[in-house]
Order: structure tokens, then C-alpha cells, then sequence
């Protein structure tokens, strides 16, 4: 590969969301939420006629998907043992309830790459731009990334 790019939607975009990770034995374990920051990294082997990667202004469609998947929203992992009092609380518009796979940075950053990755391919943008990896960060000091080896 001999191009790469970077799109990063910072922690100031307010990408808000609430989880927990059941399993931890740790504070982790209680509800608690960060104001998420993410980086997309893009590649490809040629420029297009503008010399660029990424087209930075087609990527409207993934802010949107973030703001709708992260913003004001609690993230519950599909398995935990409390589920159902999460989804009560939606039920009763006291919380923005998204029943996830996963919780935690690496299961987001996993989450948004293929989301990305498809939308590169419907798009079109595929195959000359391919998504290198999604990294997903908690505040300065956590965070995880996601990409296929």
C-alpha cells in the first residue's frame, strides 16, 4: 500500500454514550460513559483524480451513523444478565437503549470498521479505498483499534 489517510471525529463532536462491561471485575462493571473519539485510517494504491485517498466530504453518512450509534445512547451488551431492566428503561424514555453484540472500545471499533467498510463498498469507493483500521478512544489515555489483518 502506498497511501494512507486519516479521518478523525474527536471527542468534541460529543459522542456520548453509556455502557458497561457486566463481565469486569473492576468499577468497570457499573454504568459509566466517555465522550468517544474516532479514527478512521483509509488506504489505497492509487490517488484519484484529485490526488487524494478519502473524499473527507463523502463521509457524511458515517458521522451520521456514529452520532446515531454513540450519541446519547447506552450501549448494552446482547448478553447481559440485566438486559431487560435496560430495556425497561427505554421503554420508558428514560434512556436511549442500543442492544449491541459487544460493549467496550475494541467491540466499537470492531462495529465501526465493518460498518465503514461496507458502506466503502456500496458506495463505490471500494476497491481502490479500503478501511486500514478504526480506532476508538475512550479519553487520552484508552483506547483500542480494530483492523483485519
Amino acid at each position: 500500500m502506498a497511501y494512507r489517510s486519516t479521518k478523525t471525529y474527536g471527542h468534541d463532536l460529543g459522542l456520548s454514550c453509556a455502557f458497561r462491561q457486566w463481565r469486569a471485575d473492576s468499577h468497570c462493571q457499573l454504568i459509566h460513559g466517555y465522550a468517544l473519539s474516532v479514527k478512521l485510517e483509509f488506504g489505497a494504491n492509487q490517488l484519484d483524480q484529485r490526488n487524494w485517498v478519502m473524499d473527507f466530504g463523502a463521509l457524511k453518512p458515517i458521522k451520521q451513523y456514529l452520532t446515531d450509534t454513540f450519541d446519547h445512547v447506552m450501549l448494552v451488551a446482547q448478553d447481559d444478565p440485566h438486559l431487560d431492566r435496560f430495556v425497561e428503561l427505554d421503554k420508558h424514555g428514560l434512556a436511549n437503549v442500543q442492544v449491541v453484540e459487544n460493549v467496550g472500545c475494541e467491540a466499537f471499533a470492531e462495529m465501526v470498521f465493518y460498518e465503514v467498510d461496507q458502506w466503502l463498498k456500496v458506495t463505490n469507493h471500494a476497491p481502490r479505498v479500503f478501511l486500514v483500521s478504526v480506532e476508538v478512544r475512550e479519553h487520552g489515555a484508552n483506547s483500542a483499534i480494530y483492523q483485519v489483518e
